[in-house]
C-alpha cells in the first residue's frame, strides 16, 4: 500500500517552537521550530519515506470561519516575530525534502488536509467497475486532534504527538473509538456539544465530554439528539435552549472537504530522492547534528553521495 502524507505545517511549527528550547543559527536567527520539523521528518524518512506528501499551511487572511464568527480564535495571542519568520522559512524546508507546499486564503490548513484526503482517499471510485481503490493510505501528521473527524478505518489515519516532538500516537477508527467511545464522524457533534476552548467555540453550557458521548451514543448525531430531547424533558431542559448555538458550533467545527485547491493527480505530490537537497539545506542552516544524522541514514540507504564518515546516531 502506498502512502500519502498530509502535514499540518502550522501545527507542527507551533509545537516545535514551544517544545524545544530557544535555538538560533550562527547569525542569531531563531531556528528551533525548523530544527524540530527537520528532526520529525528525518525520523519519518527513516521509518519509510512516503510515496506522496504535501505540507498544508494556514494563511494570515481571515478565514470563512472568522467571517462567520468574529470571536473565532480571538483569544489567541499574536504570534511573536521569531515564530512568524520560521513559518515563512518552513516553506523552503519542506521543499528541500521534496514536499510540495499548499495554502489558500480564507481556508485553514485543516480544510486543505480534508480536501486532499477526500480527493485521494479510498473513497474515490476507480475507473473500472466502480470498486474502491485500496492501494493508498492517507496519513495526517499534526500537532492537534482537529482532523480526527476525517479518520476512516485504517485508510485515513491521524498521527499526532503525545509529548514533545518525538513520542507519537496514530489514530485509526478503532483508536478513536477507544478514546472517545464514538465514531470519527461523530466528533464534530461531540465538539459542538463540549466546545473547544482553543478555538473559542463555546458549545452547550454544562455538557462535558462524558455527557456528550452518552448523548451521541444514544442518538447518533447532534440534530437527532435535539429532536429526541423533545420526548425527554430532562434532556430538553439541559440542551433545548442552546440548539442554535450548538448547530452553529458544528458549522465551525466541520472541515471543508472541497476547498478550491488546484491539484489534479496524486502523482503531482510524489516525493523524490532529495538527500542532496536536504543536506544542502541543513548546511545553510548550520544544522550540524542533523547533518550527522542524515549521513548515518545515507550510509544505510545510499540515497546521497557519501561524505566524510561520522558515527551513526539516532534521530532524537
Amino acid at each position: 500500500m502506498k502512502t500519502l502524507l498530509l502535514i499540518d505545517a502550522n501545527s507542527l511549527i507551533h509545537r516545535s517552537f514551544h517544545a524545544l528550547p530557544p535555538l538560533t543559527s550562527r547569525d542569531g536567527t531563531p531556528v528551533q521550530a525548523l530544527y524540530g520539523i527537520s528532526s520529525i521528518l528525518l525520523r519519518l524518512w527513516r521509518e519509510g519515506r512516503p510515496d506522496y506528501a504535501a505540507a498544508l499551511f494556514d494563511r494570515p487572511e481571515p478565514t470563512f470561519r472568522k467571517k462567520k464568527y468574529a470571536a473565532y480564535k480571538a483569544q489567541r495571542p499574536a504570534a511573536p516575530a521569531e515564530l512568524i519568520s520560521q513559518i515563512i522559512e518552513a516553506h523552503r524546508l519542506f521543499e528541500a525534502f521534496g514536499i510540495r507546499v499548499f495554502e489558500k486564503p480564507g481556508f485553514e490548513a485543516d480544510d486543505l488536509i480534508a480536501t486532499f484526503a477526500e480527493k485521494f482517499s479510498v473513497k474515490n471510485k476507480s475507473a473500472s467497475g466502480g470498486k474502491k481503490d485500496n492501494d493508498l493510505q492517507v496519513v495526517i501528521l499534526t500537532g492537534d486532534r482537529d482532523t480526527l473527524q476525517l479518520v476512516e478505518d485504517e485508510k485515513i489515519v491521524v498521527r499526532t504527538f503525545k509529548t514533545g516532538v518525538s513520542d507519537t500516537l496514530t489514530y485509526d477508527e478503532k483508536t478513536v473509538m477507544e478514546k472517545y467511545g464514538l465514531l470519527p464522524r461523530q466528533l464534530v457533534d461531540y465538539k459542538a456539544f463540549v466546545g473547544d476552548a482553543s478555538d473559542n467555540i463555546k458549545g452547550v453550557p454544562g455538557i462535558g465530554p462524558k455527557t456528550a458521548a452518552e448523548i451521541l451514543k444514544k442518538y447518533g448525531t447532534l440534530e437527532a439528539a435535539f429532536e429526541g430531547a423533545k420526548n425527554d424533558p430532562k434532556l430538553e431542559k439541559r440542551i433545548g435552549p442552546f440548539r442554535n448555538e450548538a448547530e452553529f458550533s458544528k458549522e465551525l467545527v466541520v472541515l471543508d472537504r472541497h476547498a478550491p485547491v488546484e491539484i489534479g493527480s496524486v502523482e503531482e505530490l510524489r516525493v523524490g530522492e532529495e538527500g542532496a537537497r536536504i543536506r544542502t539545506y541543513f548546511e545553510a542552516m548550520h544544522f550540524e547534528t542533523l547533518i550527522n544524522r542524515l549521513e548515518g541514514e545515507n550510509r544505510k540507504t545510499a540515497t546521497v553521495p557519501k561524505t566524510k564518515k561520522r558515527p551513526q546516531q539516532g534521530l532524537f
